[in-house]
């Protein structure tokens, strides 16, 4: 006769944890299901008293407003090729010098590496005028380019990249390779790359989501709609006396929706970079 296995009672502490959890994750999720909310509902529905909680009927009706008002699929385009670029680019120039200042020695290594850092300290809005004047002096004003090439050195993503290569990535494996005959870009591509994949991913979301809510320096160098991201083409929604929430929060609910499904592709490995980094 088999014995029953016991399933052990959870403890307090354990049940008070996924209890916040629990609560935690609801009230991250509710912005953003009033967001729906509202963008299902009329302009009215904004200031009720007691609050709209549950959906209404006015979901396309608020959407067709807002195609109406901008060309909002050119402007999800466009968003989507700058967060895309500059994505790929980070990840690129990030894991490169990340590999460099993990696994070699040059002079002045150190004070390099903390004078990129320093950088993040400063406040964006500081940089502000003098970026618009090599901008415009570039003649890059009104384009995408002007945006993107802004976002392309990010001093995390070198940090975070110098942090898991130099704990991820052997000694031993980079000499054994240098052994054989490889090339410091070929152990790069061959060996470090494979690495911090699951890396790439946690650094990758964080690039994307952050560019693609980016707004002040997207509205200080575009002017020409047709080049707009989704962030202005939805300012200009609200450049009236009279606000339609319902159709602005519409616009703001959809161009929500590809950062959601973005998360969602990238979950696994955004976890697994997560897993790996606590194991270590």
């Amino acid at each position: 006769m088999s014995q029953r296995v016991k399933k052990k009672k959870p403890s307090l502490s354990r049940v008070l944890i996924y209890s916040f959890l629990t609560l935690a994750s609801l009230l991250s999720l509710f912005p953003f299901y009033w967001m729906f909310v509202m963008a299902t509902r009329p302009s009215a529905a904004y200031n009720s008293i007691p609050p709209t909680i549950t959906p209404g009927g006015m979901l396309v009706e608020n959407f067709k407003k807002v195609l109406e008002q901008i060309n909002f699929f050119q402007s999800m385009w466009n968003t989507v090729i700058v967060c895309a670029t500059v994505t790929i680019v980070v990840l690129l120039i990030s894991s490169l010098a990340g590999f460099a200042f993990a696994k070699f020695k040059f002079p002045a290594k150190n004070a390099l590496f903390v004078a990129i850092l320093l950088t993040m300290v400063i406040p964006p809005q500081l940089g502000l005028i003098p970026q618009y004047y090599l901008i415009s002096k570039a003649g890059l004003l009104d384009t995408l380019s002007g945006v993107m090439v802004l976002f392309f050195l990010n001093p995390l993503g070198i940090f975070l990249m110098r942090q898991y290569i130099s704990e991820s990535v052997p000694d031993e494996l980079i000499e054994a390779a240098k052994l054989d005959g490889c090339s410091n870009f070929k152990i790069y591509r061959s060996i470090v790359l494979p690495i911090v994949l699951p890396a790439f991913a946690t650094l990758g979301i964080i690039v994307f989501t952050a560019v693609w809510g980016e707004f002040l320096w997207q509205f200080t160098v575009l002017r020409d709609p047709e080049v707009y991201t989704i962030q202005v083409a939805l300012a200009s929604l609200n450049n009236t006396f009279k606000v339609d929430f319902g159709m602005l929060l519409s616009g703001v609910f959809w161009a929500t929706v590809p950062l959601v499904i973005i998360f969602l592709f990238f979950n696994k490995l955004f976890i697994s970079s997560i897993t790996d980094g606590a194991v270590k």
